[in-house]
Order: structure tokens, then sequence, then C-alpha cells
């Protein structure tokens, strides 16, 4: 059974199934998106991918497209199927019932629920279950390619808090925005365009009170035939956010959390009702020198089941991310202008050797338009 892939073809059929997960990006939230792929005599006969909370697993997905074919049939998946009751019942006894011979999967997961004492033969019932039961089980293909690909899911297990990514727009010399405080537009319509398709495969958008002060913004996905909007959170420590604002009144489009220093005056305080009666939730959160305590902000986002975070944001906010070390990706978009005398980014950084500035290991440079999109993540 061992000889009956070779290693080619595996890494063929896993990469078929991560292909296959990208179908589940952003829909399926909180669970990790999955995908799998069924091989019988060579041939592919069924795909599937991760659905819905609540709904059917990439393997269950596979399994009930390939119907009786499934019998003797091999399985590729990107993650390691779960053996634990949920919202579903175990993807190991459905493997299982539908007589799979062979199991390759890319990783284990590190959710407890999932792979309590690590992944050794013997020790996991899930693993042990399929084993005692015939299937040949495998695992370790594609292992930094799909951590890549599930880094959501990897850091709200391994670091108990979302995944945060920065998006930022900039000239080619580094400013966020004109002397006048302009920015629309410093990217072009493809790269908002980008933004808009990000947006639409996380949970939160963030930003804080002065980005939505200076720009007036939606964070909505503006896409023909949109599936979902993302929740909305904007840190606002003084509670300075105008209820007229197109962000407060676009309310009904999608919801948005409101984080703010626990002690409010009787101004503030009247806002907040006001607020909360537009139908926005308000978060009171520990402060210390005027600026919230940013991981109780992701605490209580990871709580809540948000798991994944992309904070538009170049200035003051980004840099204090940044320098507490929970950015996790950023992603930049370059625009071929210069502003000179302009904003610059994360002016507040300020390193005092060229020793202490933050490495960035870029992994992705292509054209957006007429942009350079830079996709890179930090090595603190």
């Amino acid at each position: 059974m061992s000889d009956k892939y070779t290693h080619k073809h595996i890494l063929r059929y896993i990469l078929l199934g991560m292909r296959e997960a990208e179908k589940a990006r952003g829909m399926c939230s909180p669970n990790p998106f999955v995908g799998a792929v069924i091989v019988k005599d060579g041939k592919v006969i069924a795909t599937g991918h991760t659905q819905a909370y609540g709904k059917d697993h990439a393997e269950v997905v596979a399994l009930k497209k390939a119907g009786t074919l499934a019998r003797g049939a091999d399985m590729f998946v990107t993650l390691q199927p779960c053996s634990h009751r949920g919202k579903t019942p175990p993807c190991t006894d459905a493997i299982i019932k539908a007589g799979i011979a062979g199991l390759w999967f890319g990783i284990p997961d590190p959710n407890p629920q999932v792979n309590a004492e690590g992944l050794a033969p013997g020790t996991i019932s899930g693993i042990q279950s399929m084993q005692d039961a015939g299937i040949n089980v495998n695992w370790g293909y594609m292992e930094e390619e799909i951590r890549r690909q599930l880094e959501y899911h990897l850091c709200r297990i391994q670091e108990q808090r979302p995944f945060v990514i920065l998006k930022s727009a900039l000239s080619l010399d580094g400013k966020y925005a004109a002397m006048d405080g302009s920015s629309r537009w410093i990217s072009g319509e493809k790269s908002r365009k980008a933004v808009h398709h990000l947006r639409e495969t996380v949970d939160v958008v963030m930003a804080g009170i002065a980005t939505v002060m200076a720009d007036d913004p939606l964070f909505t996905v503006r896409l023909p035939q949109s599936k979902r909007q993302p929740l909305r959170a904007v840190l606002d420590t003084e509670l300075s956010i105008d209820p007229n604002s197109a962000l407060i009144q676009s309310i009904a489009e999608a919801p948005i959390i409101i984080f703010h220093k626990k002690r409010l005056d009787a101004m503030q305080r009247q806002k907040a009702a006001e607020l909360k009666e537009l139908g926005v939730e308000l978060l009171p959160i520990s402060s210390h020198q005027g600026r919230l305590v940013l991981d109780e902000v992701l605490q209580e986002l990871h709580q809540r089941g948000f798991y994944s975070v992309l904070m538009e944001s170049a200035g003051g906010l980004a840099a204090s991310f940044i320098a507490e070390h929970l950015v996790d990706k950023f992603i930049f978009f370059l625009a071929p202008k210069l502003l000179g005398g302009g904003m610059a980014a994360l002016k507040a950084l300020q390193p005092n050797n060229i020793k202490d500035a933050l490495d960035l290991e870029i992994t992705d440079c292509q054209y957006s338009g007429k942009d350079i999109m830079i996709t890179a993540y930090p090595r603190y």
C-alpha cells in the first residue's frame, strides 16, 4: 500500500485539495477551510471543501459526491480530519464507514479537540480508529504551504487570538496621505478591488478613529455578488466618532463594534446611548496612557469567535500593533506617486538604529494595475 502512489502523485492530489480549499476561504469561519480529494484507480472521482459553519466538512462533502465509489478509494486532505463531535459528527467516522482504503493529509491539526496528545500512532482515537479499521494513514505533505494557507486557524489555536493582517496603501516614498490629509485615492482601481476581496475573506475589518475621521470610510465589501460582510471594528478611546458618519449610517449593511475607554464623561455617555440606539455595539476596554490595551481588544474578538482581522491603517494604530508584535502579515499597495512632505507611514515606530528596524520576509510581489502589491511577514 505504501508504494501505491509516488511522492509526486501525492503532492499533486494534496495541491488539488489546497485549490479546492480556497473555494471556502472566508465562507466557513470559525472552521478552517479545508479541501479533500478522493482518488480511485488513478482517477479523481470527487472533491469537496468545507461548507458554512455547522454544515458538512470537506471530507464529508467529497464522500457524498463519491457515493458507493468511495469504498476502496483513497482520500487526500489538507488538514487532519476531525475526530470529535461538534456542530457535525466526526469526519473520521464518515471516512471509516465509507470504506476509504488510504488517507493522506498535509498537516496535523493543533486544535486540542482534534489532536489532544500529539500526532503519534496509537495516541489519538481518530487516527487509531482509522488504522484499526485497516485504513493506511499518512501525513506530512506540503506542510509549509498548508500552514500559510491555514494561518488564521493556526494563529487562533496556537496564539489564542485572531490573525492580524495590516493593509496599507502608500505612495512610492512611503506616505499614506498628502500634507492636507487627503488620501483618496492613492491606490488604483484594481488595488481597491483587491482590498474588497480581502475584506470578504476575514472576520473583522479594523481601523482607528483617526482613519475613520479622515476618510469617512464604509469598510464594507462592495463587489458584485459578494457573499459576506465582515464585522467592522473601530478603536476609539475617547468615543469621538460622529454618529452621522458614513460608517455609522451604514449599520444596516454590516455590524459595528466600537472599542473605547472604560470611564466616559457625561457627554460621552450621551453619545454612547445614541450609538447604541442606532444599533452599534460598544465595548469598554482597559486603557494605558490614553491608549486602549490592544491585546485586550484582540482577546474580546477571539472570545466572540472572530479569528481574522484586516487592519486598514498606516499611522499610529498600525505602529502600535507592530510595536507589540501583534501584526502577523503585511499587505502593501505601493502606488506610482510621490508625496514628498506628506504623512509618513508608521512614523511612530522610530527605531534608533538600522539594526533595530523590523525585518520582513517578502513572499509575494506583483503588479496590481499600475500599483505594486507586496505581501510580507514580520521577523520579530
